[in-house]
């Protein structure tokens, strides 16, 4: 009986070190356990592992509340998880809360929320009363017993509220596992000597080494092949190959020195392979050499 009072809680820390294991182990998270486990961290583990800190005793909530919450609570933890990241200037995009699967930074901060929240569940729980301990039953019997209890308006409301959170649930997991896909575009951009769009080298005298840095960031929603080229007066000054994952990011320093005076047109070009004709982005920077 006792070890059953726990065995809610030792199922969230076994599923939540599990998927820290998943996390930190890249040739495991193109698995279908890591789907289920990054689906579980982000519609109900967190917010049931709160939910187990607050409400120790079983009088507090019955199951189908506590279901209801832990849902409703975990989807709305992980905007605020954003959020603070986002601001803390942690590498999360606006994309990840659901529209594309949720980056693993993100995944980490919940996972470690979890296992605190499940740290505190535990010893509130056990400075409970055994007798008013809440404990899983994971049979049936529970659930007849609580709808034979109750009136038929309770049964009906108990009835409509599982099905909300069956849908909700659904709808969620369906939006994570079929991410929407907004417009595909790539960033393509050159950065002045203080990584700032500003401070440009438009101003140089001859034999002078100007700095800029090229960035390049992959909106495309898959991976794709680039040419980036950098040219002035029909001549080619650089040209580099990248592979970019969707939503990964590159900035390259790009160092050029100027030989004579007069007005000098420097042109990036980058090209989405394998059209390497056309360019798909091109950037223009004019310097007056003196």
């Amino acid at each position: 009986m006792a070890k059953r009072q726990y065995s809610d809680i030792l199922l969230i820390i076994f599923l939540t070190i599990l998927a820290i294991v998943f996390i930190k182990t890249p040739g495991l998270r193109k698995t279908f356990v890591w789907n289920i486990l990054g689906i579980l961290l982000i519609v109900i583990i967190p917010g049931y592992s709160l939910i187990a800190a607050l409400f120790p005793k079983k009088t507090s909530l019955d199951g189908i509340e506590r279901a209801a919450l832990s849902f409703g609570l975990s989807v709305a933890i992980a905007p605020l998880f954003f959020f603070v990241m986002k601001y803390a200037h942690w590498n999360v995009r606006l994309t990840h809360l659901f529209w594309v699967p949720p980056s693993f930074t993100l995944y980490m901060a919940l996972s470690a929320f979890t296992l605190i929240m499940v740290f505190i569940a535990l010893i509130r729980r056990w400075r409970t009363d055994e007798e008013n301990r809440f404990s899983v039953n994971f049979s049936l019997k529970p659930v007849r017993e609580h709808f034979r209890g109750e009136s038929r308006t309770s049964k009906i409301l108990s009835i409509i509220l599982i099905i909300s959170i069956i849908l909700a649930v659904g709808t969620t997991v369906y939006i994570i596992v079929k991410p929407h896909q907004g417009e595909k575009f790539t960033e393509f951009y050159i950065l002045g000597e203080n990584g700032k769009a500003s401070d440009y080298p438009t101003n140089m005298t001859v034999g002078e080494t100007g700095n800029v840095t090229i960035g390049i960031v992959n909106h495309e929603y898959r991976t794709v092949d680039y040419t980036l080229v950098v040219e002035s007066n029909n001549t080619t000054l650089m040209q580099q190959n990248v592979t970019l994952d969707s939503g990964a990011k590159v900035e390259i320093p790009y160092n050029f020195t100027v030989g004579s005076a007069g007005q000098k047109e420097i042109r990036f070009l980058l090209y989405k392979l394998p059209d390497n004709e056309t360019s798909y982005r091109d950037l223009h920077l004019w310097v007056t050499v003196s």
